[in-house]
This record gives structure tokens, sequence and C-alpha cells, in this order.
């Protein structure tokens, strides 16, 4: 997205039951009709879960930042 590039940065939907996995394609699916060029997003059954270190949670709202989803104000990008 924007000027992230690499592995790291890709989208996935990481389901945990078959039903998850199944409303993932369907949404995918749907999405894909919209637009022409493929979306590429991940599906992957989710794994082991390695939380992030403590710096790094909330970090948009301890920068001053709204994290909330349909917030009026844009993310700002650091460095």
């Amino acid at each position: 997205v924007g000027n992230d590039r690499g592995t790291q940065y890709r989208h996935g939907i990481y389901s945990h039951t078959p039903e998850q996995a199944e409303a993932a394609r369907r949404a995918l699916e749907l999405e894909q009709a919209k637009q022409s060029a493929p979306v590429v997003t991940e599906m992957l059954p989710a794994r082991v879960f390695y939380p992030a270190e403590n710096y790094h949670q909330r970090y948009l709202q301890k920068g001053g930042q709204n994290a909330a989803k349909n917030a009026p104000e844009k993310v700002r990008c650091y460095g």
C-alpha cells in the first residue's frame, strides 16, 4: 500500500474456521469483481500469533493520531 513494498507489508486474511475462510473467499471474489487489477490479499489458515513488542502497541495513539475506523483525520506518515 502506498510506498510500502515487500512481503512484510502484504495484506492477509487469516481464518480460524472453515466458515471464516469461506466468508473471506466470497468477500475477495466480490471485491475482485469491482477491480481491474488483481486483488493480491493472501488467504491462509491462522497459525501461531506473535504479538509485537510493547513500543509497537497503539503506535498511532502514542503519536497523537486517531486510529479509529472512519476517523476524519488522515494518518500522517513518519520517516
